[in-house]
């Protein structure tokens, strides 16, 4: 009985094995297409940058964002990359009015970007699409991207009092690389000390970068700023295990999944080995 008991152990061992096998196989098959389809992503978010004017966005026909507000700033979302066709209207008059901007915009795979509905220098409504840089940024330092979307003329971009961007023109955008820390910023016109907007403090934390919108209107005295802050672009120091940093690489979960099966794979058979050595020795 014992031996048959034995057997069937083995039998069932076995078979457990071959299943594990199979998950593994059909997990790690699985696992380029998910990679495929996240690589063919692109995260996107939103600025309402045309103060006075609640609107509609519309991707074609599909309502995208109702009753978008001034100033507001979405949410990153996953869109798959290609051509959109984005219509903005005034709030309820869509889809079936004229839009008061349209634009045929473009998504590139893997990127993250900004559309923004803005001003141009000269007042008009007009739509940008820019794309956010999220290369690696060198340790103890921060990214600062400034993006000129107001109804206003060239500006200096000034931190803690000194000029880090001239000539700044809408809707152009300056970056660079700066100590991490927090910093007093504002916008004066080019070449003087006259302020436009700010100032504002800006929190630039280690491995980010910050992104400063100035828009509005200088005509209308609305000139105002907006900030959008992406993460995760630490340098990791050289020599040291991610583990031991605490800004361990993420992993997806189909590679996690498959991690799990190859190691309780690994112990059925194990098990079965000692089954068999038991079997040989009774």
């Amino acid at each position: 009985m014992l031996e048959g008991m034995l057997a069937m152990t083995s039998r069932s061992a076995g078979a457990t094995m071959a299943l594990g096998a199979v998950t593994l196989l059909t997990l790690a098959s699985g696992a380029p297409a998910l990679a495929a389809q996240q690589a063919d992503e692109a995260t996107v978010s939103v600025l309402h940058a045309v103060p006075g004017l609640t609107v509609d966005v519309y991707a074609g026909d599909k309502e995208l964002l109702p009753d978008f507000a001034p100033g507001t700033l979405t949410d990153p979302l996953k869109l798959a990359a290609g051509s959109y066709d984005i219509k903005v209207f005034k709030d309820g008059e869509g889809p079936g009015g004229t839009p008061a901007i349209e634009k045929t915009v473009e998504v590139p795979a893997g990127a993250n970007a900004t559309l923004v509905a803005h001003l141009t220098a000269d007042g008009k409504p007009a739509l940008d699409a820019f794309v956010n840089d999220t290369s690696k940024v060198p340790a103890g330092k921060a990214r600062l991207t400034v993006r000129h979307v107001a109804a206003a003329p060239a500006v200096d971009v000034r931190a803690d009092g000194k000029a880090v961007f001239k000539g700044l023109e809408n809707p152009k955008e300056a970056k660079g690389e700066v100590a991490a820390g927090t910093v007093s910023a504002d916008v004066v016109l080019a070449g003087t000390d006259t302020v436009a907007v700010g100032p504002a403090t800006l929190d630039l934390a280690e491995g980010s970068n910050t992104i400063v919108y100035a828009w509005g209107s200088a005509a209308d005295k609305n000139l105002a700023l907006k900030t959008q802050t992406l993460t995760g672009m630490h340098s990791a120091p050289s020599g040291v295990p991610a583990g031991e940093t605490g800004q361990a690489a993420p992993v997806n979960d189909a590679a996690q999944i498959g991690a799990l099966s190859a190691g309780a794979l690994v112990t059925l058979g194990a098990a079965a080995v000692l089954l068999r050595r038991r079997t040989d020795a009774g």
